[in-house]
């Protein structure tokens, strides 16, 4: 049978798949949007995949992490996967609570593919670099963990 590591593992570069991979496709939607009503309007539309993706990453890389770092003492690369876990939470209730429903309301309005307001702009930008830092900087301290603890 599969051992709880192995589980674990599985379920933490699961995680990133999904997540990572969405993000990427949301950012690169997000930035051909800031000056192209066309990608604004397909923005909207994707987002709407691209969101519960996210949040599953998320949580599969958390319960991915809690099953890998079990015996682990809560520092050093679990805690920085930690402190990421939350940054990444916290940008996620940005963009859920607050963009989300800014671009739904604009697609009600028949607005999708109005160019967003350069202050809203910005912090999209803001929050996009967060989250591709996040991700980015979790997978890399996820490979060093496993490549060093073999």
């Amino acid at each position: 049978m599969f051992s709880l590591d192995f589980i674990g593992v599985f379920m933490f570069i699961a995680g990133f798949i999904i997540g990572l991979g969405a993000v990427i496709v949301i950012d690169v939607h997000g930035f051909l949007g800031r000056t192209s009503s066309y990608w604004t309007e397909a923005t909207t539309r994707t987002h709407k995949v691209t969101k519960p993706l996210i949040w599953i990453g998320i949580f599969l890389t958390i319960i991915g992490g809690t099953i890998l770092y079990r015996n682990e003492p809560f520092s050093g690369i679990p805690l920085y996967h930690a402190l990421i876990a939350v940054g990444l939470i916290l940008n996620g209730l940005f963009l859920t609570f607050y963009v989300s429903p800014f671009l739904l309301k604009r697609e009600q309005e028949g607005e999708q593919g109005a160019l967003l307001p350069s202050s809203l702009q910005r912090k999209i930008t803001v929050s996009f670099i967060l989250s591709d830092l996040g991700w980015w900087c979790g997978l890399a301290l996820l490979v060093f963990y496993l490549t060093e603890t073999v």
